[in-house]
């Protein structure tokens, strides 16, 4: 989570607190309809709805919730299966090719690769 706080709260209150959530893609980016829903449902809850898909940082980032909802949007979030916060600070979000998820000529499991050195 990136704190954003406004400097004009009073004249902005709607943006007073504007955090950033940043959640780890899955690997290969394969997303079902259904999870995105579930996704934009937390958001829709928690947050402001706006939503950037694979930023300059590879993940999907979540623009704009309120500091009380914080710890309730990472409870929803890691309840729906998504995991906040990406690789660290260290190095950028990794991503792969869809590896043996769409290419018959896989000579390894990039998505399992990807998997084992974000969780590193």
């Amino acid at each position: 989570v990136i704190g954003r706080y406004s400097d004009l709260p009073e004249e902005f209150p709607a943006v007073a607190e504007f955090h950033t959530f940043r959640v780890n893609q899955p690997s290969g980016w394969f997303y079902t309809a259904d999870s995105l829903r579930k996704l934009c449902d937390v958001w829709d809850k928690h947050g402001s709805g706006l939503t950037n898909m694979h930023g300059a940082t590879g993940d999907i980032i979540l623009l704009g919730a309120p500091t009380s909802a914080l710890q309730p949007c990472f409870d929803d979030l890691a309840e729906i299966g998504f995991d906040l916060g990406g690789s660290g600070s260290d190095m950028r979000t990794p991503s792969c090719c869809v590896g043996p998820g769409r290419c018959e000529y896989a000579c390894i499991d990039t998505l399992d690769l990807l998997y084992s050195i974000t969780m590193e």
